[in-house]
């Protein structure tokens, strides 16, 4: 356990090509955990993007501080499995919260905010879109059909107990996560589905509280042919081992 304190939380921020996201979402993080008034650092994971945003990151180090932001990349491609792993041994909160950093999440961090975590003292609480007042924004109507099917396969086939199963707007407890990763063996978008299968497993209580995802204004999606293809190999690898 970090020796920080027992209410920091450490957010993993994974970027690729993200230089025109990143100092207003790290400005914004900033912003509200020091009106909330938590103790936070954010560790940026920078996949050796080529548009500057490494070095965007390190001027927000020196402008923050270096016990605020924690600028960690590496030079190759790596899934958001592998860029999770990589950023949690240089995380010194006691709650890790992951989430994108293109402003596709609300910085607000609804399940903190809202007390969620406190309120059922959640191993896990995950933002979803497919419940109460949660919705999507600016996605055409492929990538809607793409996120309802997955998620509807995966209720079918896993039953998990959760609504969103795709999303990667989540908190966990830090020993929690340490744990799954040692269990999950997936990469990619089907790593955020195969975290909560094994949550549950593992029994692990989980939370939900609705978000708005809105789709990214600067930047591409990563989401194509191969993504898809990968996440229905992982699916039906978990229903055939879980």
């Amino acid at each position: 356990m970090a020796a920080r304190g027992s209410g920091r939380v450490s957010v993993l921020l994974p970027t690729y090509n993200e230089r025109d996201n990143l100092p207003l979402v790290v400005w914004l993080l900033a912003r509200t955990f020091s009106d909330s008034g938590i103790d936070f650092e954010i560790i940026i994971i920078d996949d050796g993007s080529p548009d500057g945003t490494q070095e965007v990151a390190q001027q927000l180090e020196k402008i923050y501080g270096s016990d605020k932001i924690v600028k960690r990349g590496q030079l190759f491609l790596f899934p958001s499995g592998t860029a999770y792993i990589h950023g949690m041994k240089y995380a010194t909160g006691n709650f890790i919260v992951i989430m994108d950093a293109d402003l596709s999440h609300h910085v607000r961090l609804h399940f903190i905010c809202s007390g969620k975590q406190k309120e059922g003292n959640f191993d896990i609480v995950s933002g979803t879109r497919y419940k109460g007042n949660g919705g999507v924004y600016g996605w055409d109507l492929k990538r809607k059909l793409i996120s309802r099917g997955a998620n509807f396969l995966t209720q079918v086939l896993l039953r998990p107990g959760a609504s969103d199963l795709t999303g990667s707007f989540r908190l966990y407890r830090k020993e929690v996560l340490q744990k799954l990763m040692e269990k999950c063996v997936s990469k990619g978008y089907v790593f955020q589905m195969e975290m909560i299968v094994r949550a549950r497993q593992l029994g692990f209580t989980v939370g939900e509280v609705p978000i708005s995802f809105v789709d990214r204004v600067y930047g591409e999606s990563k989401l194509g042919g191969n993504e898809i293809v990968s996440f229905l190999k992982g699916l039906l690898t978990l229903f055939a081992t879980t």
